[in-house]
């Protein structure tokens, strides 16, 4: 049995099809509300909240494999719960500022977490994904009200990963032998400026979309305001503020592992073009 945290997000609703479509027999998805979930074929909705450890023990019985987002809930204790529950092997998105930044708060949280499941006694997967193509939802409302993208930093490039390829990587850790013990960096297939995705998206939008760079401190005040000072910081400092050669560097870890290339920002603009009307 495969336990998918995160059911309805952007890695755990593409790591279920994955699953489905690779004929894994007995994974649940966790979910908030199993009544308005749809899964695929016969993939089980379960109710529970990462927030809350102790309503996750129904879901958990019987679970051998667990797929975990690190930092949705409360993780100590979740691992605590998976353990009890007789969970042999976890797979954690943690993130790759683990390595590239360290020093920042959010990455020694991810640092924490990775440190209490191989402390665990379970076996365990490590994923440390870079930026999110997803990312780019943040300009949606501005892109369909006014046309326009405004951003820094918009010829610093970097390897923007496709959900998707986290799902693949997720989905052989959890299904094929030899990814036990494993911490998996994984990146897009090339790097890509915030102006280069504004040009994929208006191309796969078919719309003209305006690209204004603005400064750090005029982007500083809005992601403020639904973020919080600290966590805006750290988010400008990994856009352009303080990149360094790791954070930039493109990796062949999603092609190694599941086979097939990384997908591109453009694939996923395409995807997910009507957002952007």
């Amino acid at each position: 049995m495969i336990l998918v945290t995160g059911a309805t997000g952007n890695i755990g609703r593409t790591l279920l099809e994955e699953l489905h479509l690779a004929g894994a027999a007995s994974v649940r998805g966790l979910t908030r509300d199993a009544t308005r979930a749809s899964f695929p074929g016969s993939i089980e909705a379960v109710e529970g909240d990462l927030a809350h450890a102790d309503s996750l023990k129904a879901a958990l019985e019987g679970a051998r494999s667990l797929f975990l987002l690190s930092g949705m809930g409360a993780d100590a204790e979740i691992l605590a719960a998976a353990r009890q529950a007789g969970v042999a092997h976890v797979v954690l998105v943690s993130s790759i500022t683990v390595q590239t930044h360290p020093h920042l708060p959010a990455a020694s949280e991810n640092a924490a977490v990775e440190r209490l499941l191989k402390d665990s006694g379970m076996a365990w997967t490590v994923l440390r994904p870079t930026q999110f193509a997803s990312n780019a939802m943040w300009w949606a409302q501005t892109i369909r009200e006014q046309g326009v993208v405004r951003a820094p930093y918009a010829d610093i490039g970097l390897p923007t990963i496709h959900p998707a390829d986290i799902a693949a990587v997720a989905r052989a850790a959890l299904t094929e032998p030899g990814h036990q013990g494993q911490t998996y960096a994984l990146t897009g297939p090339t790097c890509i400026t915030a102006r280069q995705q504004v040009a994929a998206l208006a191309a796969a939008s078919g719309r003209e979309i305006a690209f204004l760079e603005i400064s750090r401190e005029e982007a500083h005040g809005p992601m403020a305001s639904f973020m919080g000072d600290e966590t805006a910081d750290a988010v400008l400092d990994l856009l352009g503020g303080d990149v360094n050669d790791e954070l930039q560097k493109v990796r062949d870890t999603v092609p190694r592992v599941t086979g097939s290339p990384a997908r591109s920002f453009q694939q996923w603009a395409t995807e997910h073009s009507a957002a952007f009307h």
